[in-house]
């Protein structure tokens, strides 16, 4: 089975590193930790032109058409680069939405305007006590008439605070139902929440928000099932994030050892060392082949969902080992919030828990293996 990228998609990747390696270093990294925004507009303007924004969107929506194998290639460039940015929030999780669930006026209407970079949207679906849940979903939607009126509270919205629109899950009375709510609209009450990486992301709390009928996406009382869908592709993309930035821990990590000598000698050529790298190597691999093999299902339109749990299980795992072997190669240094080494590890803790954690997929797997 041959497991290479194609020319194109090889093309992608390296074209992908340089553009990231020089317009987005870890210095600037650090930088839009406190910045308000928490992204540089001109970059993400750059990335639009490239057509990255909207890689695997249908070209007649202003995409390129590519593949979600293509879109996990440009993602693992994204996560060794730590990319700050709403570009997971907005062209991958919100824009499979939108091509999932849109009926054809709303994909014509937002598409392309998340592919020019002209429309952020952001996704409102973990909730304080239910988190990815939809069984215990809170958040309610009343319908009045030629519209709806959305209660709740919703927490990790990323990037709410620039999105112009948020896709929010709420319960009505014939189900769960995704909405596409106007980020201007009044009733909504956005707070800032700290996070290990200082990354954008939001309480949002929604108090009697109305919401026109045909903002709903999908059907109404029909979307559960999409939905989780949904919410697996978006894990396997998260996955091919955390392969990029373990891989880019492993390769700071050997070029330290290769450097740094004690009793005289790098310390890389002590047998401890050699086998926390050896080890490293293993888990990035290993990950790398479950990611891309469940990418590759998704592409080709295969049955994935029991491939994308046993990916997210394994390197929500993976890349917090590599990275803690990174710590303990590196030294005392590697702590100080000026290495990159934080970057990365605070970095895997964030992604461990995002679409769900290990013992979360691992859960979905027994299911799926019918235990």
């Amino acid at each position: 089975m041959d497991y290479s990228l194609s020319e194109q998609q090889e093309m992608l990747k390296k074209s992908a590193r340089d553009f990231l390696s020089s317009e987005s270093p870890k210095s600037l990294v650090r930088q839009m930790a406190t910045d308000e925004k928490g992204f540089p507009p001109q970059l993400y303007n750059k990335m639009a032109d490239l057509g990255w924004l909207g890689l695997n969107f249908p070209e007649k929506h202003g995409g390129t058409d590519a593949s979600f194998l293509d879109l996990a290639v440009l993602l693992e460039e994204m996560g060794r680069a730590c990319l700050p940015g709403p570009f997971f929030a907005s062209s991958v999780i919100s824009g499979m939405t939108i091509m999932e669930l849109g009926s054809e006026s709303q994909k014509q209407e937002l598409l392309p305007k998340i592919a020019s970079g002209q429309t952020i949207v952001t996704l409102a679906i973990t909730e304080p006590e239910s988190g990815y849940n939809p069984d215990k979903l809170k958040t309610n939607a009343v319908a009045d008439k030629t519209e709806y009126l959305i209660t709740g509270t919703k927490i990790l919205v990323p990037y709410a605070h620039i999105a112009n629109y948020c896709i929010c899950t709420a319960k009505t009375s014939a189900g769960i139902a995704l909405f596409l709510i106007d980020g201007s609209s009044s009733g909504i009450k956005l707070t800032p929440l700290k996070t290990i990486i200082s990354d954008k992301q939001f309480e949002a709390v929604f108090n009697k928000v109305k919401v026109p009928k045909k903002s709903l996406l999908g059907k109404e009382g029909k979307v559960q099932a999409q939905l989780q869908q949904i919410m697996l592709k978006a894990a396997v993309a998260k996955c091919a994030e955390m392969v990029g930035g373990a891989q880019q821990v492993l390769e700071m990590t050997v070029d330290y050892v290769k450097e740094r000598k004690q009793f005289g000698v790098p310390v890389g050529s002590f047998q401890a060392i050699q086998h926390h790298c050896a080890n490293m190597l293993i888990d990035i691999d290993t990950s790398r082949f479950l990611t891309y093999q469940a990418a590759w299902k998704i592409s080709e339109g295969l049955p994935f969902a029991k491939d994308a749990s046993i990916a997210k299980a394994w390197v929500s795992d993976a890349y917090k080992r590599v990275t803690k072997l990174g710590h303990q190669c590196i030294g005392g240094v590697s702590l100080i919030e000026d290495h990159d080494m934080p970057l990365f590890s605070k970095g895997a803790k964030a992604a461990e828990l995002t679409f769900g954690d290990a013992d979360y997929h691992r859960e979905l797997v027994a299911q799926e293996l019918g235990l």
